[in-house]
């Protein structure tokens, strides 16, 4: 890659753009050292930036793009309904449709609500459960991303000076400026911890209204939940009155009908996201029909007024119902086992480069960790100063040979990669990791 700035039209946008925009961007985690790298185009799994540069994308704009870039069918669905229009203060056919395949692919869905991010999903979840239960506090995963709403943020990247003990997390802010309120409000439980996690709901019996669940939590180190601990958590809320929601924003791509079918269990709400807008701005809450029915003006349970102007658009509508529909059984099959074959190959990597590193994931996502062992819990995902620079290290390395990765060191796979690509990752892990060996 050329990075000389002087020709270097992605060094000069991002001279323009620090005048306009803080930092330079509207979200930081496309911020690279020098200067970011400005998309001109994508097609299938591979995106050129504005210097000319191709990389295979295992970012996938953060998981969102289960086809990739610029998919044929859905663009020529996107292009039909523009033609149409792109909003309207009626509701729409396509609307319907959508939600009647959402419902068909789960038995945890009754019925959903369409919103406009997952952020807005996971509020509207949370907001949901308090109408229905009358009760108003949130447990949550310490360490474990679930969007920007205040209540949902609390201990998302807690530190060992702030975390508190094992026994008796501390509810941390991320935002300067969040009120204590919102912090007394939450209640933070270990992942994988049976017995500390039921213990700590115990103490707030009779005060939470949902517990918050992503049963693959990415930041707490791209784990799958152990069976006996949600099925804990699920006897739990249903004996003290709370609901459980499920944050299948990301890991609904790991089943036809989401990780939870995996296990076997109902969900009471799932907030859904990214991938399920086929490239656009897009989320959804599903449940249970009596919980839904808070969000009914026309029901005696109407407890909660919702709206949003772009919520069910027809734009995202249509490319949702096409990308869902192209990824079927077959095509989910497919690309979890792309992702077992990329994950057996980066073990044989560290193995035969004796790096300090392993990897977790499942379900067509993984995550590389400079660590010897996978960890399980946040506490354990947590970074070194020593680990944030081989990660680093990796990331640099990853990028420079043609690969753009999510910043923790993350792959999301999109239907159009083959064993090519999955074989190409491994083979520039393999360099990078023999890099990480050598480091002091």
């Amino acid at each position: 890659m050329n990075t000389r700035t002087d020709l270097s039209r992605c060094a000069d946008l991002f001279a323009r753009a620090q005048k306009v925009l803080p930092g330079g961007v509207s979200r930081n985690t496309v911020l690279r050292s020098p200067y970011p790298a400005y998309a001109d185009y994508g097609k299938g799994c591979h995106v050129t930036d504005l210097d000319g540069v191709t990389r295979i994308d295992f970012s996938n704009n953060m998981a969102s793009l289960i086809h990739g870039h610029a998919h044929p069918e859905i663009v020529r669905v996107v292009n039909e309904q523009m033609a149409r229009g792109s909003a309207f203060m009626l509701a729409t056919e396509v609307e319907v449709q959508y939600a009647e395949h959402l419902c068909s692919r789960s038995p945890s869905f009754d019925m959903l609500r369409f919103v406009n991010s997952g952020t807005e999903a996971i509020m509207v979840a949370i907001k949901a459960s308090r109408a229905f239960t009358g009760k108003f506090k949130v447990a949550k995963v310490e360490g474990a991303y679930h969007g920007g709403y205040d209540y949902a943020e609390v201990s998302q990247a807690p530190t060992p000076e702030t975390w508190g003990s094992h026994d008796k997390p501390h509810s941390v802010p991320l935002v300067h400026g969040t009120p204590e309120s919102s912090l007394r409000d939450v209640v933070i439980i270990p992942f994988n911890d049976t017995d500390r996690a039921i213990k700590i709901l115990n103490e707030h019996a009779h005060e939470v209204a949902c517990v918050l669940l992503d049963l693959m939590p990415h930041r707490v180190g791209l784990n799958l939940v152990k069976p006996e601990y949600i099925e804990a958590i699920q006897k739990w809320v249903a004996d003290h009155d709370a609901l459980l929601v499920l944050d299948e924003v990301i890991t609904f791509r790991s089943e036809y009908g989401g990780l939870q079918t995996r296990y076997g269990i109902k969900s009471d709400l799932t907030a859904l996201g990214k991938m399920i807008g086929g490239g656009f701005p897009v989320g959804a809450v599903a449940g249970r029909a009596d919980v839904m029915d808070v969000l009914n003006p026309k029901s005696h349970r109407f407890l909660f007024p919702h709206s949003g102007t772009f919520s069910a658009n027809p734009i995202s509508m249509s490319a949702g119902l096409m990308a869902m529909a192209l990824f079927d059984q077959k095509e989910v099959a497919r690309l979890n086992a792309l992702t077992d074959r990329a994950i057996d190959g980066i073990r044989k990597a560290i193995d035969t480069t004796g790096a300090c590193a392993c990897v977790t994931g499942g379900g067509s996502m993984l995550r590389v960790h400079m660590k010897e062992e996978p960890p399980h819990n946040f506490r354990e995902a947590f970074n070194t100063d020593a680990e944030k620079m081989r990660l680093a290290t990796l990331l640099d390395h990853l990028f420079s040979e043609g690969f753009i990765m999510i910043n923790t060191c993350s792959a999301t796979l999109s239907t159009p990669m083959t064993e090519i690509e999955i074989d190409a990752l491994v083979a520039a892990m393999e360099s990078g990791l023999a890099k990480i060996a050598s480091m002091p």
